[in-house]
């Protein structure tokens, strides 16, 4: 008896800074899909947002060459869950089926990725896709707008003010007063949008934060800062829809002062521990808020909750939660998973259940709809 394949199309690359990150996930998640259970389609996101499909997209991708590869896009039509080429006809652009597509797994980190935008597409198509919808990608991404959500949860973060770009321009002096009477030096400046560590600077003194300020704003409208403390950075995978799992918690020895894109992904003196050295009730207490932060932005299918633990008084902090962490074979993520007895294949596996499940979940409560009208 033949098992008819899912149709997935993994979505890498995108508009945002994180397009390199997204490239080396989707080459891992792309080497465990088994043939005999998935058809597979890999669509490449160029940095302008254009969609292209063909043989070696990852790779052309990275090179950023487009050499024979084929123009793709989805229709924003309900239940019309095919990927079409474009094609140039004598009238023309012209529509040309490729492929079904029943699950769509995106490996995009960041702006127009990971934020909700692409998530709302989705739903308009009403075709299963892995990860948080809209409400979860969006409150996700924005870590101020996280921060408020957890505040009025009554979940432990740190203290922190937002500011636009417009105040940093017209008003620097009052942003830099009203920071100082926040707490005392140093500070963190983080581009409200934005995930790896892109843009984040540790500020020490005033002419720092400035600087930093400065440095948020050319990626974000929205600037956050934060008061810093000196902590350990601590680390729980989660996955599941309503019911979820959590993970042993990790621990991250950034190779520089604090965990920036150098160290996450180019620096081999960043060191990973997993799982951490923790008393095993702080370790409980750490999973458990990660389990309510989820819950709380109304995340699905998977995330990665972040936390500081401040190193003199031992107090945790929810740092921000990622609704599409990096999922190379050595990110945080999946190597969770695997300490936890999960393993990566497996865990892509569970993802792409997930998906189909909460799309079961969405269409019976489109049915009660209909039949209540």
């Amino acid at each position: 008896m033949t098992t008819q394949k899912i149709h997935i199309a993994v979505l890498f690359g995108g508009c945002s800074g994180e397009h390199e990150v997204s490239l080396m996930s989707a080459r891992s998640i792309l080497n465990v899909l088994h043939p005999d259970r998935y058809a597979v389609t890999p669509v490449g996101i160029t940095r302008d947002g254009r969609w292209w499909t063909g043989e070696n997209v990852l790779e052309k991708l990275a090179q950023e060459s487009l050499d024979g590869l084929t123009a793709v896009t989805m229709l924003p039509e309900p239940g019309n869950h095919v990927l079409y080429a474009l094609e140039e006809g004598q009238s023309g652009r012209v529509l040309r089926p490729v492929t079904p597509v029943d699950v769509i797994f995106p490996v995009l980190h960041g702006t127009f990725g990971e934020d909700g935008t692409l998530q709302g597409l989705f739903e308009i198509l009403g075709v299963a896709y892995v990860g948080a919808g809209v409400l979860g990608s969006a409150v996700g991404m924005d870590k101020a707008l996280f921060k408020d959500v957890m505040r009025a949860y009554r979940l432990p973060v740190l203290d922190s003010m937002l500011v636009n770009r417009h105040e940093i321009e017209a008003r620097l002096d009052e942003i830099l007063l009203k920071a100082e009477s926040l707490s005392n030096y140093p500070f963190f400046t983080k581009p409200a949008n934005l995930g790896s560590s892109v843009g984040i600077r540790k500020c020490r003194s005033r002419e720092e934060l400035y600087q930093g300020l400065v440095e948020a704003a050319r990626f974000d409208r929205r600037v956050m800062i934060e008061r810093g403390i000196e902590a350990r950075e601590l680390e729980v995978s989660v996955l599941g829809n309503a019911e979820v799992r959590v993970s042993a918690v990790g621990e991250i020895f950034p190779a520089e002062e604090f965990y920036t894109y150098a160290a996450k992904y180019l620096d081999r003196g960043t060191r990973l521990a997993v799982p951490a050295d923790l008393e095993e009730g702080a370790a409980r207490r750490i999973q458990e808020l990660a389990r309510r932060a989820y819950l709380a932005v109304d995340a699905a299918g998977m995330a990665r909750v972040d936390f500081l633990m401040e190193k003199t008084s031992g107090k945790v902090y929810i740092s921000e939660i990622n609704t599409i962490p990096g999922f190379t074979t050595v990110s945080m993520y999946p190597k969770l998973w695997e300490a936890s007895g999960l393993s990566y294949t497996a865990l892509v596996d569970e993802l792409i259940r997930l998906a189909l499940e909460r799309q079961a979940e969405r269409r019976a409560t489109e049915h009660t709809y209909r039949s209540a009208a």
